[in-house]
């Protein structure tokens, strides 16, 4: 499943295609917001951002289109004359200017007022999202020192969106290894340095996904990875998906275990303790 940054990345491609634009056509697949799609036409879209994974595609009439792509869903983006040659089914359908976005195989579309768009039952259990709100590190040690997640594991917490929104298996197991973490290590049991070290990372590493396209590794890293033949897949990150090749920071073999049912990767010397 995609995490926060290829959503907010997504986001960005679409504010490019329809963002400031007035719509001119729209298409809804389900009943409750077809019988709607003719109050769009006329209404300039906003702005599109996301929170977590979900995408948010903001009108100037103050509504908001909510989408979750969950595992299937896609967004394509094409001439008004040129939808498209796919086999999905197509959900949502957003005409601009001669521009169109189209999401197809979602099933989670729904849309709300900006008002109270905080009411979404999926939205209301999300921590801030680090790509679309001004978010600061002493923000995220804060939410770490929270009752409700400063005595769980690191492994485990990393992926509660509650925590904040975005993060997910691969997010997890970089902002451990920059961290020098073990999944086991808890907030509580961390000093106050520990503790900024780990928010900094977890704001730092997200955003760096964003911006580099899903990389994470650090250049001379990357250089060094590309240099021993690793594929992209390997060589984008520090530890996830290097099973079996050398930490770069100290030569000792990563190892995969199961955290939460899901793949972590992590070096045992680095992360320790």
């Amino acid at each position: 499943m995609p995490e926060g940054p290829e959503i907010r990345r997504a986001a960005d491609r679409i504010e490019r295609q329809i963002g400031g634009r007035v719509i001119d056509d729209a298409w809804f697949a389900f009943p409750e917001l077809a019988e709607q799609a003719a109050t769009f036409i006329g209404v300039r879209v906003a702005r599109v951002d996301t929170w977590g994974k979900a995408m948010l595609i903001r009108f100037a009439d103050q509504r908001v289109l909510y989408s979750h792509n969950q595992l299937y869903g896609v967004w394509k983006l094409h001439g008004e004359d040129k939808p498209p040659n796919t086999k999905r089914a197509l959900r949502v359908r957003l005409s601009a200017e001669g521009r169109c976005a189209s999401l197809y195989s979602a099933s989670d579309i729904s849309l709300w007022h900006a008002e109270n768009l905080t009411e979404h039952p999926f939205l209301a259990r999300l921590g801030p999202d680090l790509l679309s709100q001004d978010v600061a590190p002493s923000d995220v040690q804060q939410r770490l020192n929270l009752k409700q997640f400063h005595k769980r594991s690191l492994g485990a917490l990393l992926l509660d969106q509650g925590l904040v929104a975005g993060l997910g298996n691969y997010l997890r197991s970089e902002i451990l290894f920059f961290s020098q973490l073990p999944p086991s290590a808890r907030p509580v049991d961390l000093t106050p340095e520990q503790q900024q070290i780990l928010a900094d990372c977890i704001i730092d590493v997200t955003r760096q996904a964003y911006q580099a396209a899903g990389v994470t590794n650090r250049e001379a890293w990357i250089a060094q990875a590309k240099a021993a033949g690793e594929p992209r897949r390997q060589w984008r990150f520090a530890v996830f998906e290097r099973a079996g090749l050398e930490c770069h920071r100290c030569g000792t073999v990563i190892e995969r275990t199961m955290v939460g049912s899901r793949r972590l990767y992590l070096c045992p010397y680095c992360q320790s303790s």
